[in-house]
């Protein structure tokens, strides 16, 4: 009966050791920072804010505030297109990185570049990543309705359609979280810069707001 009794205490203290051993493996494993770039243009380096009140920053604070341990990295470049993003990704990338956010396209609509030439260079950016082995979240962009319906179709189709391609998460408008505000520009004047392009701090609020589920399910993608 002794013997039963050491044996089985034995026994339990192993398995309590060991439960945690996991428990620590586990927490250890849920601290560690995950690192992502989002690379884009002047809506991701934040134009016309102070550092603040950014996308960067506000969606850094949003995901501090969900509990997640992430260091975003700004690699923003306003008036940067998507062949511009193509040219530095690489160098953009470091051993840390573990996940890109691809937000690019609006340059490319302000000049009216060919849409498959937009394609092409998210499609390198995308090949970029799964090369490094990175989770990516694809941002997608809208063309205004006056560059014609078949521009605009092949421009909207290109997000979706390269994000299914190369398995990654896709986001379908980086400005979703200001149409909860309204569509016109007289709607959304409380929002933008007077530029009426850029967002103020109160519209990259919305967009946080709106895009911040997205980004969490990139990190945990890139966690695992």
């Amino acid at each position: 009966m002794l013997r039963w009794f050491t044996y089985g205490a034995a026994a339990a203290t192993s398995k309590v050791r060991m439960a945690a051993v996991c428990l620590c493996t586990v927490t250890a494993a849920q601290a560690e920072t995950v690192e992502i770039l989002a690379l884009g243009d002047s809506l991701t380096a934040g134009y016309g804010l102070i550092d603040q009140d950014g996308f960067v920053p506000q969606m850094r604070s949003w995901l501090e505030e969900q509990g997640l341990d992430v260091r975003l990295v700004n690699a923003g470049v306003s008036g940067d297109t998507t062949a511009g993003g193509l040219s530095r990704v690489e160098w953009s990338l470091n051993p840390g990185t573990d996940a890109l956010i691809v937000a690019l396209g609006g340059n490319d609509l302000l000049r009216g570049l060919d849409p498959s030439v937009s394609r092409g260079n998210l499609e390198g950016i995308l090949q970029v990543a799964e090369e490094n082995n990175l989770e990516v979240l694809v941002v997608g962009m809208e063309a205004p309705g006056n560059y014609g319906p078949e521009y605009k179709a092949e421009f909207d189709a290109m997000y979706p359609e390269l994000a299914e391609r190369f398995g990654a998460l896709y986001f379908p408008r980086f400005f979703e979280g200001l149409y909860t505000v309204g569509e016109t520009p007289a709607e959304l004047r409380d929002v933008m810069q007077p530029d009426g392009i850029h967002p103020n701090e109160t519209g990259v609020e919305l967009i946080v707001d709106a895009m911040g589920p997205a980004v969490a399910e990139l990190v945990a993608r890139a966690a695992e």
